[in-house]
């Protein structure tokens, strides 16, 4: 069934005059798809809204990409959110190419609902930037999966239902081939999670122990053995929303939004006539503009169930922005900006965010793996050496 672009705006925006409330602005569950409540996403998944480019059989309406833009421009002209999780909801995206039939039929619903509080089980203190390198091991034992090793860097582990796992699952292959991906049950006795301080004074992530933790046969995701396909899928995912947006500042000081937040800060510290600050303002504004433009055209090109290594641009260059636009407040700031806490708003927002800049620049893959990457499959270049690429990974040596 077709519809035509003036018939779908009007459907959606009777639909958010007679549902949406700003009170269903609340917190959902960790991981998910933040910024309102279980209740309003629960509305919008039943009216086939939050995801309208996926099937009807998957809560959707089958639309393309340019009817579904007309739906999440609705929901953001209101400002409600829940719209658009085909594109940002990493979990449910990776759900939905790879669990298996009954376990997709329980997970994605509550995915898409933020009923269900994920966290992410990738990195481990022997493999951050290798993730082809990670040590933690499953085994099967009659019906179950049993999992020991460690994690590390997990944001969220502490409030989490569920952690998306790659672990290794077959030592006598090479390092690729070897390993699985699982949902995790995170509320149980063999998972253990110890927060770690961060250079802002947060903790937002953790160590994660595993010691005989249980996963169900039907928790894995994809073939066993076939669990670095399905992390592509889930890193491009992840790449995306760190490309596309991150995190403000949080002092809570009025900001007006978008590329004004730097005019507003050199107005009010009377620098805006400053033709070098103008320059600098300018030079974020742009790499802002040219970032969203790369990420639309890289979600254009995003399949379900595929990776796109275009999502590297975007994660890098906003990477660069946050560094860059950070520089930006601390020189507009100037002296001010040595000064903190709750007095000095502005002060405490540059600091915050030059610290908090390192968190893309490494979280979802380091700025030098992006490099990589795009060198590799963006532009061709040589693939670097991997002496141990061909080699069992129960022969590789580990430090």
């Amino acid at each position: 069934m077709t519809i035509s672009d003036e018939a779908l705006h009007k459907e959606v925006t009777a639909w958010l005059a007679a549902n949406w409330k700003p009170t269903f602005r609340g917190r959902a569950a960790a991981g998910s798809a933040g910024g309102a409540s279980p209740e309003w996403l629960t509305m919008v998944v039943e009216a086939r809204w939050a995801v309208p480019r996926w099937s009807e059989q998957w809560y959707g309406r089958g639309l393309d990409d340019h009817q579904a833009r007309i739906v999440e421009r609705a929901f953001a002209a209101v400002g409600a959110p829940g719209s658009g999780q085909d594109r940002s909801n990493l979990w449910a995206n990776t759900a939905l190419a790879y669990a298996s039939p009954s376990f997709k039929a329980k997970i994605v619903p509550a995915l898409l609902k933020g009923e269900v509080g994920m966290c992410l089980l990738y990195s481990e203190p022997g493999a951050g930037s290798d993730l082809a390198g990670v040590r933690t091991r499953v085994e099967r034992v009659d019906d179950h999966y049993v999992v020991n090793g460690q994690k590390v860097w997990t944001s969220s582990a502490a409030e989490a239902d569920y952690g998306m796992l790659l672990a290794r699952t077959d030592w006598d292959v090479p390092k690729h081939k070897g390993l699985s991906f699982f949902f995790l049950p995170m509320k149980q006795p063999g998972v253990e999670v110890r927060p770690l301080r961060q250079i802002t004074n947060e903790s937002h992530f953790n160590e994660v122990f595993l010691t005989d933790a249980i996963a169900s046969a039907e928790n894995l995701l994809g073939p066993l053995g076939g669990g670095w396909g399905v992390l592509q899928t889930a890193l491009a995912y992840e790449r995306s929303v760190m490309g596309e947006a991150a995190r403000g500042p949080r002092s809570g000081a009025k900001e007006t939004g978008g590329e004004t937040n730097l005019i507003d800060l050199a107005r009010e510290a009377g620098r805006l006539n400053d033709p070098l600050i103008r320059e600098d303002i300018a030079r974020v504004t742009a790499l802002k503009m040219l970032n969203r433009m790369n990420t639309a055209r890289a979600k254009a090109d995003l399949a379900q169930g595929t990776s796109s290594p275009i999502m590297s641009l975007g994660k890098l260059a906003m990477s660069r922005i946050l560094h860059e636009e950070a520089r930006v407040r601390t020189a507009i700031l100037g002296a001010g900006s040595l000064l903190e806490g709750p007095d000095h708003p502005r002060a405490e927002d540059a600091n915050f965010l030059t610290l908090n800049a390192y968190f893309t620049s490494i979280g979802g893959g380091t700025d030098q793996i992006q490099r990589n990457i795009i060198g590799e499959r963006v532009l061709g270049l040589p693939k670097e050496p991997e002496v141990d690429r061909d080699v069992p990974f129960r022969q590789v040596r580990g430090g």
